[in-house]
C-alpha cells in the first residue's frame, strides 16, 4: 500500500537532514495519513479512505466528500475515489432527467 493520499494525491517526498556542521544526508517526508470514513450526503452512503490530514481539511473547508470529488481532477484521485465520483455523476444525471 503506497503511502499516497486518496483524495489529493499528495505523496512521499524527499530532502535532506542538514547537522549543524552542514553534513547531508538524504531523508524522507511521509504525508500524515489516516485511515477516516467520509459519509457522501448524495449517496447516502459512507466510503473508507486514507487521507492526509491536510487533504481532510480540505474536503471540509469545501463543504464535504460530494463536492470535493466534483471539483478535483481525476488524475488527483485514487482509483476508489473515481468509482465514487462516477456513481455521485450517475445520480446527478439521473435526478436531472427525473
Amino acid at each position: 500500500m503506497s503511502r499516497i493520499c486518496e483524495l489529493t494525491g499528495k505523496g512521499r517526498m524527499t530532502g535532506n537532514n542538514v547537522s549543524h556542521a552542514k553534513n547531508r544526508t538524504k531523508r524522507v517526508f511521509l504525508p500524515n495519513l489516516q485511515k477516516v470514513t467520509l459519509m457522501s450526503e448524495k449517496l447516502d452512503r459512507s466510503f473508507k479512505f486514507r487521507v492526509s490530514t491536510a487533504g481532510l481539511r480540505s474536503v471540509e473547508h469545501n463543504g464535504g466528500l460530494d463536492n470535493w470529488l466534483l471539483k478535483t481532477s481525476d488524475d488527483k484521485l485514487s482509483a476508489n475515489a473515481q468509482k465514487v465520483k462516477r456513481e455521485l455523476k450517475k445520480t446527478a444525471e439521473s435526478a436531472d432527467a427525473a
